[in-house]
């Protein structure tokens, strides 16, 4: 019977011990990511202009239009082409 209390109350102590660990972590995670934030913020993505974007040739925009218009039976419409 001893051998059962010890192994359970090992078994507390373990779980208690994983449980506030990954608590530091969580917090310290946040933590690290506020103080980054704060730090260097994020940029935000320079806009291109409409007129320095490529135009896709009348070729390939037929092709990519006969191209939907078979997979979706006629359902689906071309409406922009970019670059990703």
């Amino acid at each position: 019977m001893e051998n059962i209390e010890f192994a359970l109350m090992l078994m507390a102590v373990g779980m208690t011990s994983v449980f506030v660990i990954l608590l530091i972590v969580i917090y310290l995670s946040r933590g690290m990511i506020w103080a980054v934030n704060k730090i260097a913020p994020e940029e935000a993505p320079k806009k291109q202009s409409s007129a320095s974007t490529p135009t896709v040739d009348t070729g390939t925009m037929d092709a990519i239009k006969a191209a939907v218009e078979i997979l979706t039976a006629g359902k689906g419409q071309v409406v922009k082409i970019e670059k990703l």
